[in-house]
């Protein structure tokens, strides 16, 4: 038997989600085998930021309290799109010049990360990556003009500065040389989707920050939307590019530059460990994501909300509380989705972001089918609640402490969502008991999709449909006797 058979047999269901006679609960995560206690006592720490401060907004800053704000648009390398209202819905515009970015309001932008994780020389350099002609002639035009070189130098300067380079020794880089450097603003694969406000709509404190919760249903689907677009436009841009990991880092504990929404879109030329150990998951077990996932948290009550396209648990086995979003769709990659299929993920997404309030750092990652990978796997979404720093007993024993237990994080989450669905904040959703939890909801996995088209062939059929096949079609295209 092969390493790839038995590495399912490693993690049994058994071993999942267990409770001591104590009360200690030990987790184990079926697809990373990382071992998780809850220990009693532990899980009535504080959430959020303990001291965050309220002081006074300065109106004198509106709109420009850090580099992401709206009038602060030259502070940020080049935009590559831009979604901005139109009063009738919203419209995505490209490539604008450095002459035109103060003539609307971005709802959300897309521009490249000033400090790359892989950097367009990585592509350059180890695969002869060259920008796509779309892409040279649209650094060109941006560079041609005055504005936009000033604008580009004066990044470049900036990011320089930061690297903690000496101004002497910036001074002296030729002009042309600085702006080779700028190319990965315009064909780099690191890149930015920033929302357009830093506070809610009239806020007086710095304590009302703008998270995902506090954008509305539609203004977080169009969020995702121009997300997705994004993703898949790097995949079209450089054929090196195997994996897009998609992130998203809410206040600085858990790893934000600034405490301004933005997601994040970092290109790799590998799957990733991760993606390796779910590929060969998958091959063993086709069904896995339903039966060590969505089943198996619906058997434990563990499912907290639910729509026609996507599900909500409690996760299990994590370092930290986790919340699991699962797309039930048959498409694989969420650039694949139906408008409905990505509204009804989307909506989940945002309610649970809008449970958790803005307070509490967290971590919201993507997962889906790398492009070359030969199995189904669902589109998911985890958000994690950085609550807890791992310290010396996690890194001794490679056991993680995680003070709040899936049932108690359920139990944490679910009253706000029946509050926040009565207020009409969140959009329409099955919760808590309300949810159908019907097994093998994910519809990922061909032979499900297989078995419910068999049972839906031989359900027994109503007066009217046994009227209808009465008569079989004739080959000869007359009707039969």
């Amino acid at each position: 038997m092969d390493a790839d058979t038995m590495l399912p047999e490693l993690i049994p269901e058994t071993n999942y989600l267990l409770r001591m006679a104590d009360g200690t609960i030990k987790q184990v995560n079926p697809f990373t085998g990382t071992e998780v206690w809850t220990v009693p006592g532990r899980g009535n720490r504080p959430l959020g930021i303990a001291g965050k401060e309220g002081r006074r907004l300065d109106p004198a800053k509106v709109d420009g309290h850090c580099p992401f704000c709206a009038r602060n648009y030259l502070e940020t390398p080049p935009e590559k799109a831009r979604l901005v209202g139109t009063g009738h819905g919203y419209e995505t515009l490209y490539n604008l010049n450095a002459e035109r970015l103060f003539d609307t309001v971005a709802d959300f932008r897309r521009v490249a990360n000033l400090f790359e994780i892989v950097s367009c020389d990585y592509w350059q350099k180890n695969f002869g990556y060259t920008l796509p002609d779309a892409v040279q002639a649209r650094m060109h035009a941006y560079l041609s003009t005055e504005a936009g070189r000033h604008h580009v130098l004066e990044v470049l300067h900036g990011r320089m500065r930061l690297s903690g380079m000496d101004p002497a020794t910036i001074q002296d880089i030729p002009v042309e040389e600085k702006l080779r450097m700028a190319t990965g603003f315009f064909g780099g694969g690191h890149e930015l989707i920033i929302a357009r406000r830093h506070f809610v709509e009239g806020a007086t404190h710095h304590n009302q920050l703008a998270s995902s919760g506090a954008l509305t249903p539609a203004e977080h689907y169009q969020y995702m939307r121009f997300t997705i677009d994004a993703v898949r436009d790097i995949y079209l841009t450089n054929r090196y590019v195997r994996y897009v990991a998609v992130f998203q880092n809410w206040l600085k504990p858990a790893g934000a530059s600034f405490d301004h929404l933005h997601k994040q879109l970092v290109a790799i030329d590998e799957r990733g460990v991760q993606n390796d150990t779910e590929v060969r998951l998958a091959r063993a077990n086709p069904n896995i994501y339903n039966d060590a996932a969505v089943n198996f948290a619906g058997y434990r009550n563990l499912v907290f909300a639910e729509n026609d396209h996507a599900i909500a648990f409690a996760g299990f086995g994590h370092r930290y509380p986790t919340l699991e979003i699962f797309s039930k769709s048959e498409r694989s990659q969420p650039w694949n989705h139906s408008a409905e299929e990505l509204r009804g993920m989307s909506d989940m997404i945002h309610a649970c972001h809008a449970a958790m309030g803005a307070e509490i750092p967290c971590n919201e990652e993507w997962y889906y089918k790398p492009p070359d990978a030969d199995v189904a796997m669902p589109w998911r979404v985890l958000i994690k609640w950085r609550t807890t720093t791992p310290a010396g007993f996690e890194g001794g024993t490679k056991i993680y402490v995680n003070t709040i237990d899936p049932e108690s994080l359920r139990d944490k989450v679910v009253p706000r969502l029946f509050e926040l669905k009565n207020q009409g904040r969140i959009a329409p959703m099955k919760i808590a008991f309300e949810c159908d939890c019907v097994p093998n909801c994910l519809k990922y996995n061909p032979a499900v999709r297989r078995r419910e088209a068999v049972a839906a062939e031989f359900a027994p059929l109503s007066g009217e449909e046994r009227h209808g096949r009465g008569r079989s079609p004739n080959p000869a295209g007359g009707q039969g006797p």
